[in-house]
């Protein structure tokens, strides 16, 4: 749904602004509804254009992460680009930061200019999302750089328990 905000809060259109929030108000109510859902009718319903299925909502927000990481002892890499319009720096990275404080185990990069996908960010713009991720990139190498060091890093350690 934040996402879907963004969007909205950049149309400049009133007409088109209008039709998007009657959009987005449909589609609030039907996420709303998404807990009343057996599994096999979340399975069946689709939802954003008929390109996914209700269940994979359903099934996200029944387990969501922050249930899993607060007890959460093993090695932890969040990574997220300062660019990426689908996963917010202020309320999903700095949420985790947060929920997982100082703890030792936990290892957070934030990537300045790159996207969702750690590329270089070419629009920084949801609203040109399709343009964005057209443009043929790679990963930036710092990204790969830090992940195998981390990945050397916690194989490196003497408790084997924390392994991946």
């Amino acid at each position: 749904m934040d996402q879907n905000l963004a969007v909205l809060n950049g149309l400049r259109n009133r007409f088109v602004k209008r039709i998007a929030e009657r959009q987005i108000a449909k589609l609030t109510a039907e996420f709303s509804r998404l807990y009343e859902l057996s599994g096999e009718k979340a399975k069946a319903t689709k939802l954003l254009g008929r390109r996914v299925s209700a269940y994979y909502f359903k099934e996200m927000g029944e387990h969501p992460s922050e249930r899993y990481l607060q007890d959460w002892t093993k090695p932890i890499l969040i990574l997220q680009g300062d660019k990426d319009f689908h996963v917010l720096v202020e309320s999903d990275f700095n949420g985790y930061r947060k929920l997982l404080g100082q703890r030792p185990n936990a290892t957070f990069k934030l990537y300045a200019n790159l996207n969702h996908l750690f590329m270089p960010s070419v629009h920084g713009d949801i609203r040109k999302a399709k343009q964005e991720y057209r443009v043929p990139q790679h990963v930036h190498p710092q990204v790969i750089e830090d992940i195998a060091d981390w990945i050397h890093s916690i194989c490196a350690e003497p408790d084997a328990s924390h392994r991946p």
